[in-house]
């Protein structure tokens, strides 16, 4: 279990564990604070409206998006098609 989002990356992949979407894979789009991420996945979680989520009710995936990671963090043009490419390119659909 993650105890702080410190343990936690921009683009790094992650499976929900407890609420409505447990199972589901995110990818990390945004750090709050230590409790606290935000996640999306390109469908059920658009990046415009992501998720807000404890870090308690996930479970880190030892992978991380580089192409994820380097836009949000250089702001780069990122869109919901290229996080659902992502999630279905490392086949944890």
């Amino acid at each position: 279990m993650i105890q702080s989002s410190k343990e936690l990356e921009v683009g790094q992949f992650v499976k929900s564990r407890a609420g409505r979407d447990k199972d589901r894979v995110f990818i990390v789009v945004g750090i709050m604070d230590d409790f606290f991420v935000q996640i999306a996945d390109g469908d059920l979680r658009k990046l415009e409206k992501p998720k807000i989520k404890k870090v308690k009710h996930l479970n880190k995936l030892n992978m991380i998006s580089d192409d994820v990671r380097d836009k949000l963090l250089n702001e780069g043009k990122l869109n919901n098609a290229l996080l659902r490419k992502e999630v279905e390119r490392a086949g944890l659909l």
